[in-house]
């Protein structure tokens, strides 16, 4: 072990930072007494630096001739008193919280806990056993790479086109993918998984979590289960290791680098989930990993007066504490940092509304908001709220600020109910196709804060959405507790896996019916990665724990389902064709460039406009819309007027058929059919249909029609 030599350093930035000559270390620490920086050699040796400096809180050192690859950790010394809301412990090594990448997984044993668990006080008691042997340990790393000419894409909101998939689940099975590659970043910036992505048309990933996260100790590594989703975030600076193909310590920054280079030449832009709202540390009873170990009462919200216990937002044990000035800067300086050095293109922030929350109620104009709407680097990128928590009053879609999108969990449910056939949702079927202005329009968003989605990696999958009435969850060991169990799902007659031609014959059509839906529909469209070949999870809703065959994607399926994965990429392609599909503003309900027709209208099957009667109609199944491609109010990049194709579109979730009757103002054209759910393609016999013929539409389908501009 080198015999390191230690140097006063320098308050920022934070975290380890080589200069070509050594490497400077700082932490903040507001409450600790002592920080000491561990130095581990390949043998696992330590030498330990007591930081002598602080300075504003940030304790400091730079090291000479530690280089890239070096491996190290934290001890700090403060008072251990859990009722006053603090836990430090120096016999536990501590993962810096803006290391730049971590090597290793988390050990299992009793010396990671802040406690001795046989006190019967429980976290009261303090652990003098060292854990140094089962902490992962941070890397110096490089951060120089080639970036050639890439840049952020920067894709439209009103053209982008979102596919929700998972690292490790979407390569793991991948036959033209070599195998020493399946599962990881490389595997997802290979030739074959890219090519995938080009053909179905897509012009984003949304991926789940990447910062490096852990598996806690408990009843997941009991069953013999893992961590899947990546929701415990322990570092979220890092590229979680175990995604990268290059064992080197440190490898995985440029691995992670290179995949983002390779989308970004194919015209794919990268969206990170990310989990700023707690940490993997958990609860009270949780170990000491990081956070808590470094300055639990600094960078946790604690329970008032009992600082023993965390505030918990989020159902995972603790919550960030983002009204405290250092937690902002953390969380601000990851993102800044994703933005700048990994070159990523956006964020979907999961339970947004945790971090709004500075007090107790959600506040919209919440510090965090605010500071992101005020950051030149951060204002201009894709930012996504999940927009609901666990928290009493958590659920807030709608009302995120200007500048967000969010996933809309009413699109999701009202199309769900629409297809299935429940009675009375058609004004709320109505409102989502136009992309909710109900909910957007009245803070002056645009449709592009609805992010529509009908599936995502939280729920059945959209073969088993079609497949199952319940969930099936015994595999995750929870006797089936977990999960959502109202999934607004149908089976179409036959719980499961069937050989019934019927009922297959209709689970077919309604996945092109929510398909077509989707990508029909005004805001920006999620597509749940796998949904387009037929993935299923057998009925799990909640794969979170299940990294294996459960969640992983069968590549195999594409050939039984190479018609839905035709007609997918088809209804993405006619979505990108046609402007007035993905409208960059509000339906006005008028002609606005004086063509007579207003822009939309509502029509009942005999062809007339829906009356506020009809719409209240409980039993009502049907519905007309017309979509007026002369009349799209935004103009192109040029300043030039933006006409399209005309329109009809017809929705029938009856069970019979139903016939439409083209309205007067329609009869003296030629209608073509171009889509017919009943069909497993788009639609090319050249059916026109034109002055007073009925339109019969199949039961459960969708018909579209067009007449060109």
């Amino acid at each position: 072990m080198y015999i390191a030599t230690l140097w006063p350093g320098t308050v920022y930035p934070l975290g380890a930072s080589w200069d070509g000559k050594g490497t400077n270390f700082a932490l903040f620490s507001e409450n600790a007494t002592a920080v000491e920086v561990c130095l581990f050699d390949k043998d696992n040796q330590e030498v330990r630096l007591k930081l002598g400096e602080v300075s504003n809180f940030v304790w400091h050192g730079y090291v000479p001739g530690v280089a890239p690859g070096q491996r190290y950790g934290f001890r700090v010394h403060g008072p251990y008193a859990p009722e006053e809301g603090h836990r430090f412990n120096p016999n536990k090594l501590l993962i810096d919280p803006y290391a730049k990448a971590v090597d290793g997984e988390i050990g299992v044993g009793e010396e990671i806990f802040g406690y001795p668990w046989d006190d019967p006080e429980k976290d009261l008691g303090f652990s003098e056993l060292d854990d140094a042997h089962l902490v992962p340990k941070c890397v110096v790393v490089d951060q120089s790479f080639d970036w050639g000419n890439d840049r952020l894409l920067r894709t439209p909101w009103h053209e982008t086109i979102i596919y929700e998939t998972h690292v490790k689940g979407f390569t793991k099975l991948h036959p033209d993918i070599p195998e020493e590659l399946r599962g990881t970043y490389a595997g997802l910036g290979h030739p074959a998984a890219i090519a995938h992505l080009q053909a179905l048309g897509i012009t984003a990933v949304e991926l789940l979590p990447v910062h490096h996260f852990l598996c806690r100790p408990g009843h997941l590594v009991d069953r013999g289960l893992s961590n899947y989703w990546g929701y415990d975030s322990i570092n979220y600076l890092a590229p979680h290791a175990a995604y990268s193909a290059d064992k080197v310590p440190g490898g995985q920054v440029n691995e992670f680098k290179e995949m983002v280079k390779a989308l970004h030449f194919a015209g794919i832009e990268v969206i990170l989930d990310v989990v700023y709202n707690h940490t993997g540390e958990g609860s009270h009873l949780g170990p000491t990993l990081s956070l808590r170990g470094i300055d639990n009462a600094t960078y946790y919200r604690l329970e008032d007066p009992e600082a023993r216990y965390y505030t918990d937002f989020t159902g995972c044990g603790n919550s960030l504490n983002v009204r405290q000035a250092q937690v902002l800067k953390l969380i601000m300086d990851s993102l800044r940092y994703w933005v700048t050095e990994m070159h990523v293109d956006g964020f979907r922030f999961d339970l947004a509304s945790a971090l709004a929350r500075e007090l107790y109620a959600v506040d919209s104009l919440a510090a965090f908001f605010d500071i992101i709407h005020q950051d030149p680097i951060l204002a201009d990128v894709k930012l996504i709220a999940e927009p609901w928590d666990v928290g009493e009053g958590g659920y807030q879609v709608g009302n995120f600020p200007v500048l967000w999108s969010e996933w809309n969990g009413r699109y999701r449910d009202t199309m769900r109910d629409f297809w299935r056939g429940e009675e009375g949702n058609l004004g709320e079927f109505g409102y989502c196709l136009a992309g909710s202005p109900d909910l957007y329009a009245i803070n002056g968003r645009r449709p592009n804060a609805s992010i529509n989605f009908l599936t995502a990696h939280d729920g059945f999958t959209l073969n088993d959405l079609v497949s199952y009435n319940d969930k099936h969850n015994e595999a995750n060991g929870e006797n089936n507790g977990d999960g959502e169990s109202h999934n607004r799902s149908w089976n179409c007659g036959v719980e499961g896996e069937t050989d019934d031609a019927e009922v297959l014959q209709l689970r077919e059509k309604q996945r092109r019916n929510f398909l077509a839906t989707l990508m029909l529909s005004q805001g920006i469209p999620m597509l749940l990665g796998g949904d387009e070949m037929g993935r299923t999870q057998h009925g799990n809703n909640n794969g979170y724990c299940q990294d294996n065959e459960v969640s992983w994607f069968d590549w195999d399926l594409q050939t039984g389902n190479a018609d839905l994965l035709k007609f997918t990429s088809e209804l993405i392609y006619f979505r990108r064709q046609h402007p007035v599909f993905r409208r960059r503003k509000w339906f006005q309900g008028r002609a606005i460039h004086g063509s007579g027709v207003s822009d939309i209208a509502w029509l009942n099957p005999d062809g007339e406009g829906m009356t506020d009667e009809q719409w209240q109609v409980g039993y009502a199944k049907a519905i007309g819309v017309f979509l007026n491609g002369q009349e799209i109010i935004s103009r192109g990049a040029k300043g030039e007027r933006i006409i399209d194709d005309d329109f009809l579109l017809f929705f029938n979730a009856h069970y019979d058929t139903i016939e439409f009757t083209l309205a007067p103002k329609f009869q003296d054209s030629n209608w073509t059919v171009v889509i017919d759910t009943k069909e497993p393609r788009f639609v090319n016999d050249g059916s026109v249909f034109t002055g007073t013929q009925a339109v019969p539409v199949t039961g459960r389908s969708l018909v579209v029609l067009t007449r060109k501009a």
